[in-house]
């Protein structure tokens, strides 16, 4: 019986000593999905970006993206405005970083000059959408602390719940509470919270299809602010992966040479 009760003991103490804290669960779960999107090494889609005002009025913008994946950094991306025609020409450059400030660059060309987002603007509205600066760069793990939360069945299927909370200074978010379905994890849905720690906005991620066997992309999502009630919609379109993109793609000069 001695030696029974030891082995119980022994083993409590075992699975204590290798058991997660929600903190290093909701960074694994960060961690895998994360793991699970990388290779495609580079991308193009096209893209339709809805505005919705509090009245219901929509006007609409078309767009080129391409991203370009970066080993031991953060991706790098361009937009391209293509209409209407007072936008047309607007690009905007994201350089993003891990563990330090995202560069980011923006073409006018009614000033016909390149502006440099400055690191205390990256909460403000990119181009009068309810997406921010920061909503648009890549979302590196670094980039946030986690928490895992709980388990929930979410559109029919499981998903993690995990909080994250971001490690740069100046975002404008204090939280954010992050659906990653249990399968495939993908971001299902994201509720972002202000500095006083309000719902601010979510966003959620509709129309999933799979690339190269592998890879998962949403074809619409939708970022709706609670509270002003506008809304923001981006429908995504031929998405082209590998097609040879490089650094050079991606440098300041290719604000000019687009323009």
């Amino acid at each position: 019986m001695t030696n029974v009760l030891l082995a119980i003991v022994l083993m409590v103490t075992s699975c204590a000593l290798h058991a997660e804290t929600a903190e290093e669960k909701g960074l694994l779960i960060s961690q895998e999905a994360q793991r699970r999107d990388s290779g495609w090494a580079d991308l193009k889609a096209t893209m339709v970006m809805v505005l919705r005002n509090s009245r219901g009025e929509e006007s609409s913008r078309r767009l080129e993206t391409r991203s370009l994946e970066v080993a031991g950094d953060g991706d790098k991306s361009l937009t391209i405005f293509s209409r209407p025609a007072d936008i047309k020409g607007t690009v905007f450059l994201s350089h993003t970083h891990p563990t330090r400030p995202d560069e980011q660059w923006l073409y006018l060309p009614a000033l016909k000059r390149i502006k440099r987002i400055s690191s205390s603007n990256k909460s403000g509205p990119f181009m009068g959408s309810e997406f921010a600066y920061e909503d648009l760069a890549s979302q590196e793990v670094e980039k946030y602390s986690y928490r895992y939360l709980r388990n929930v069945t979410y559109q029919g299927q499981n998903h993690f719940i995990i909080e994250r909370y971001p490690e740069y200074k100046r975002s404008g978010y204090k939280r954010q509470i992050v659906w990653i379905d249990v399968e495939h994890y993908r971001v299902t849905k994201i509720e972002f919270y202000d500095r006083k720690n309000s719902l601010l906005k979510v966003l959620t991620f509709h129309g999933y299809t799979q690339y190269l066997g592998r890879y998962w992309r949403a074809s619409e999502m939708r970022m709706e602010n609670e509270q002003t009630g506008k809304s923001t919609v981006l429908q995504w379109r031929d998405y082209a992966f590998q097609s040879g993109l490089n650094d050079r793609d991606f440098d300041r000069n290719a604000l000019k040479r687009i323009r």
